[in-house]
């Protein structure tokens, strides 16, 4: 048994104690009372276990080279959540730029933004289906 444990023990002898010498009429503020000191002691925990988690994530950040630190020849992010991120961006920005891809080249220039979204995510998409070999690069395992 832990310290709080045994400290939350003794606070609820000496609440029962209290209890029988004052007698049933102050009860509930011997409960509000002993109830406040479990919620202080729960927080209390709860703090101490997140500081311990904060500090285990922000060690392993630490270690963790960033990304703009491996330098040109670094792999490519991947996972499901680059390849999402890159097809939604890709939509969100080929608003835009079938609006003014439309009004100045009409319905050409439409294709053609298209057609970048399309070969961008084909691209993306291709290498995920085929590996990098494809590219031209080699992954590393």
């Amino acid at each position: 048994m832990d310290a709080p444990d045994t400290d939350l023990k003794k606070e609820l002898n000496a609440t029962l104690q209290a209890r029988k010498d004052l007698g049933p009429e102050y009860e509930s503020e011997l409960v509000e009372t002993f109830l406040q000191k479990i919620d202080a002691s729960v927080e209390q925990r709860v703090r101490r276990q997140l500081a311990e988690q904060q500090m285990v994530v922000a060690r392993n950040n630490s270690q963790r080279p960033r990304y703009a630190e491996l330098g040109p020849h670094a792999p490519m992010p991947e996972g499901v959540g680059a390849r999402l991120g890159l097809a939604v961006a890709s939509l969100v920005l080929a608003i835009p730029l079938s609006a003014i891809a439309v009004v100045n080249a009409g319905l050409a220039g439409l294709l053609v933004c298209w057609g970048g979204v399309v070969a961008v995510n084909g691209l993306q998409a291709s290498r995920s289906w085929f590996g990098d070999e494809r590219l031209g690069e080699r992954r590393r395992d």
